[in-house]
């Protein structure tokens, strides 16, 4: 069962907790928890803390006999699964998909994901079995995890390729061509079917480190757009109060209305493959569109393993910069410091923070071209001794 379902569930069935045991998008050796609410999302950091606190107290557990509980009433098994094919049955056109005879293939990674997209058409799955170590790998679908994937594509005829994390809440995309598609431009090909080709309406809120993209589309739109700090938990809180049309972080993680205020890899498979289905067109015409419309962006994040003293040399370093001062060989024309430091530039930016989950340093770069995003990158790397 996904993650999603999870969320699902513990709305639709009025639960006070959804718990949902996953290392997610990491390596299987960070398994642990997350906590749902009963709103369809994750719970807030400051609702965990006090469940951590609480759990500080327990001395001992009071350990009993499941054929007891389960015949008490106390503890009962519910098909998730099921009510969660029949909740995408009622929320995507499936039918409309299924009309369109696209070939899609699919990569599970191993993950909770496998065997759903394939109970409504038939598609080629690839890492659709149980492995609890993901193959090695962490299931995180990033391009350099996804070489066999694109690979596939490039020698045979697919419409798309989907990819969905460990526990299915985030969704990568591969082209026709078999050429990844990044997080960013998943977003904003979302966002401009559900705007112009379903109607929907509301506000746009995006992570700290997604792309310039995003906010020339609300501006030309007249959408208003909200930017938070990385982590969904912060787009979720959002999407709870506030009549949002998307949300989305640049690690593939997008809420859409009406579904979830949470991240649903599956759903959003479902939903890329609806909009295929309705323009009729394939993922490149679409992107080349937005392209010729508001111009080409290129986007990478490198994760970069170093020493905490490092680390806190260069955030120390970073918090110092100001407008006028260089990084990655470029001038900066302004800086923010809402997640981490985020230095402007002019044609494009660069973000360096500490990872919220990992022992590592994040650095995000957009700019208009693949080689310059690249080069500011390993330029702002050497500059760091990183």
């Amino acid at each position: 069962m996904t993650t999603p379902t999870v969320s699902l569930l513990a709305r639709d069935l009025k639960c006070t907790l959804g718990v949902m045991i996953t290392a997610s998008h990491n390596p299987f050796q960070y398994n642990g928890y997350k906590l749902k609410d009963e709103f369809g999302g994750s719970m807030d950091p400051e609702e965990i803390a006090k469940i951590e606190e609480e759990l500080k107290n327990i001395k001992e557990v009071n350990r009993k006999n499941l054929d007891e509980l389960l015949s008490s009433g106390i503890i009962k098994y519910f098909n998730g699964n099921e009510y969660y094919y029949d909740y995408l049955k009622n929320k995507i056109s499936t039918d409309k998909i299924k009309n369109a005879n696209m070939n899609v293939i699919y990569d599970a990674m191993y993950g909770a994901g496998q065997n759903i997209i394939n109970r409504f058409i038939d598609i080629k799955q690839l890492h659709g079995e149980l492995n609890p170590g993901f193959g090695k790998n962490a299931p995180e679908p990033v391009e350099k995890n996804l070489t066999e994937i694109c690979a596939d594509i490039k020698n045979g005829n697919y419409s798309i390729g989907i990819v969905t994390d460990g526990d299915a809440d985030r969704i990568a995309v591969i082209d026709e061509k078999g050429d990844f598609l990044d997080a960013q431009k998943t977003f904003a090909l979302l966002l401009r079917y559900l705007f112009e080709k379903k109607g929907m309406r509301g506000k746009v809120v995006r992570g700290f480190s997604t792309s310039e993209l995003i906010k020339k589309y609300c501006e030309k739109n007249g959408i208003e757009l909200v930017t938070v700090p990385i982590g969904f938990k912060h787009i979720s809180k959002i999407m709870i109060t506030d009549d949002v049309l998307i949300g989305a972080e640049e690690s593939g993680g997008i809420g859409i209305k009406g579904h979830l205020p949470e991240r649903d890899g599956v759903f959003n498979g479902m939903l890329y493959l609806e909009m295929l289905a309705e323009y009729g067109k394939s993922i490149s015409e679409l992107k080349k569109e937005l392209d010729d419309e508001f111009g080409k962006y290129f986007y990478q994040r490198n994760d970069v393993r170093t020493t905490e003293e490092k680390k806190l040399k260069t955030l120390e370093t970073c918090k110092a910069l100001k407008a006028g001062d260089e990084i990655g060989g470029k001038k900066i024309i302004s800086t923010d410091d809402l997640d981490g430091y985020k230095f402007y530039f002019d044609n494009g930016w660069i973000i360096i923070r500490a990872s919220g989950t990992e022992p590592l340093l994040r650095i995000y770069c957009e700019t208009t071209t693949t080689d310059q995003t690249k080069d500011i990158l390993n330029k702002t790397i050497g500059q760091f001794g990183l």
